[in-house]
């Protein structure tokens, strides 16, 4: 055989032996990328660590009753049950509201769940959970004077109190409001700020409102009996590409509904209320689209 002929074999067999190799790291690389999805680590480590403010009540919030401080209420309890189901440990980790997303995005948390509304605008960014809350938005003003205001169109020029990035202070930004943004405030600084006049109004969800009230029943406050608007829905957020996780939560979420344990929840916490359930009122749409 020839020196040519030597030579060129040898190259023919490293150049095959590279294709081959190619096609094997390629064949490995996709096998890692499938096996270690996002669900995957979360059920490898048999732990999720999710994102929420435990000032929330009564859908994230802190019970000191007989001397403990545990954190539960509505999304707590639901996230608790939901990946009891899928053989999970949760991990919540506390945060202020404005914080959560950024916080998925960044990988600090796999998840949230503190009433976050499912909106166009965030189903571009985040995945969601089906629906396990259904709402509207009220107000939340002084008793003696409504704090001056009658339509949405009066929040001009008023203080309207809340956490920036939420949807009700859209609609107070949409209608001329001027923001008093807080930091994962308590309900109780919320609502003596309004009595006293620091701030004239807040914007959020019905229920949240009602029951917020009913705890501070001697302050000059009310919810505004006009102001019903934006009907909304809320669910677990995660990031947009973890389809695998919202898969699999969909379907318990799905169970929870059908055995009754969502509603026995929400009954729990939302004095005898099913939240799980869409809301037949006359509730007028407000667009916060940009």
């Amino acid at each position: 055989m020839s020196r040519f002929y030597h030579r060129k074999s040898i190259w023919v067999m490293l150049v095959v032996s590279a294709f081959i190799l190619v096609l094997s790291a390629c064949s490995q690389s996709g096998s890692s990328q499938s096996g270690d999805s996002k669900w995957d680590k979360i059920q490898k480590k048999g732990k999720i660590v999710v994102a929420t403010s435990g000032t929330l009540y009564p859908t994230s919030y802190h019970d000191t009753a007989n001397g403990k401080d545990q954190l539960t209420g509505y999304e707590v309890e639901v996230v608790k049950e939901a990946f009891k189901r899928l053989d999970v440990k949760v991990e919540f980790k506390e945060m202020g509201y404005d914080g959560m997303l950024s916080a998925i995005n960044s990988g600090q948390v796999d998840a949230a769940a503190n009433d976050i509304d499912i909106t166009d605008d965030r189903k571009d960014k985040f995945a969601f959970s089906t629906p396990y809350k259904y709402s509207y938005g009220t107000a939340i003003v002084r008793k003696d004077d409504l704090s001056g205001i009658k339509t949405l169109k009066d929040l001009k020029g008023k203080k309207a109190a809340g956490a920036a990035t939420t949807i009700y202070m859209d609609v107070a930004r949409k209608y001329g409001a001027k923001e008093v943004i807080y930091d994962n405030a308590t309900n109780e600084q919320y609502l003596k700020d309004v009595a006293n006049g620091r701030t004239d109004v807040i914007l959020n969800d019905y229920y949240l409102q009602t029951l917020a009230l009913a705890a501070f029943p001697k302050l000059n406050i009310t919810i505004h009996p006009d102001l019903k608007y934006m009907p909304n829905e809320q669910g677990f957020v995660m990031k947009k590409d973890n389809t695998e996780l919202q898969k699999e939560l969909n379907g318990v979420l799905k169970d929870m509904k059908k055995d009754g344990t969502m509603k026995k929840i929400s009954e729990k916490f939302f004095n005898h209320a099913d939240v799980s359930k869409k809301i037949d009122a006359d509730v007028e749409d407000v667009d916060i689209s940009k």
